[in-house]
């Protein structure tokens, strides 16, 4: 059974970082590439950041590019996000997810974790 259990989240001022993680579990962790999505209340889940399954290709949204950075730990079976310069409109309940391929589009994931709540308080 596939288990993607995310941390990290919390309340955090403008300006600040917090660093998210998630823990994979009965995953072929190498076999997937790993992404962050997030999704705001009454709008749709947005792509924030993918991690190819060796981390020699990252992608990132342009509404977080040079603020977030998405890595991965294969020894430990853990991708994070790190996000710095913070903003009102980051606050969302944050996901991550795995895929085969190297997508920004939810559908093309096949796992997802339960998200973890970031708000940035303004």
């Amino acid at each position: 059974q596939v288990q993607l259990v995310e941390s990290g989240g919390g309340l955090v001022q403008t300006g600040g970082s917090v660093r998210l993680s998630c823990v994979s579990s009965g995953l072929s962790f190498t076999l997937y590439t790993m992404g962050w999505f997030r999704q705001a209340p009454g709008k749709e889940r947005e792509f924030v950041a993918a991690v190819r399954w060796n981390s020699r290709s990252t992608d990132y949204a342009d509404s977080v590019k040079g603020r977030f950075t998405i890595s991965r730990d294969n020894a430990k079976n853990t991708v994070y996000l790190q996000m710095s310069s913070l903003k009102p409109d980051d606050t969302a309940v944050y996901y991550c997810a795995a895929t085969r391929d190297y997508s920004r589009v939810a559908v093309q994931y096949d796992y997802w974790g339960q998200g973890t709540q970031v708000t940035v308080s303004s």
